[in-house]
């Protein structure tokens, strides 16, 4: 898979795609992700990009034509299966919504700015607008983030075991049940003793439950969806 992001800061972008499981997913050839500064297309010499916004009011957009100008010329040599721009009134990420990304070959990323990005542009060439969350952020490198980190693990091979990614909450509409590990007994708190018995049934129904039980009290929403 092939992502590329475009950014007004791309500094924000260094670190997480360059750690854990996103590095490693490079390190495999599973994923290619690559960072653009708008401003290499800006305008004369301060290389802008934003300007007020027309009626007037407080805060800046980016501009249409840089922004045009590095979709233009990314596309010309990738084929792009999804365009997205990363705001606040797009749909709300859900774990499905990155399933079915994750089965995508190239996906270019669009981090808005200042105020947004000329709605022109929305109209021309995004096909996809995603939100994490209703709150309000600096721009749009952070969601990238996370909508990038929720896609590549799960492409086959980027995760040690594979089964894991299919197991997280909300794969089957449901929150994970509790998880314990070693040791046993720790500051006088045990281990359900279903989780030591080794009889594997049991424990697979026991984690059903607790996950139904977990899901009821703290994201009943998702239940009246399931």
């Amino acid at each position: 898979m092939r992502i590329d992001i475009i950014s007004v800061v791309p500094a924000l972008l260094e670190s997480p795609l360059s750690n854990s499981i996103l590095k490693r997913a490079q390190e495999k050839g599973l994923a290619t992700l690559q960072v653009h500064d708008l401003r290499e297309y800006g305008k004369g010499n301060y290389r802008q990009i934003d300007d007020a916004q027309y009626g007037g009011g407080a805060g800046m957009v980016i501009m249409p034509e840089p922004l045009a100008k590095m979709i233009d010329a990314l596309s010309e040599n990738v084929n792009y299966d999804e365009i997205i721009f990363l705001t606040p009134d797009g749909e709300t990420l859900q774990q499905d919504t990155s399933n079915q990304l994750s089965l995508k070959k190239n996906l270019l990323l669009v981090c808005g700015h200042y105020k947004g990005i000329d709605e022109r542009i929305r109209q021309k060439y995004v096909t996809k607008e995603i939100s994490i969350g209703d709150y309000v952020l600096t721009g749009g490198e952070l969601p990238a983030c996370i909508l990038i980190d929720s896609i590549v693990r799960l492409i086959p091979g980027v995760l040690n075991d594979e089964t894991s990614a299919l197991s997280d909450s909300f794969q089957d509409g449901l929150l994970s049940p509790p998880v314990y590990t070693r040791p046993q007994n720790w500051r006088d708190m045990g281990v359900p003793e279903v989780l030591t018995s080794g009889n594997f049934k049991k424990i697979e129904e026991w984690r059903s439950n607790e996950a139904q039980k977990r899901t009821k009290s703290r994201r009943p929403d998702l239940l009246e969806k399931k």
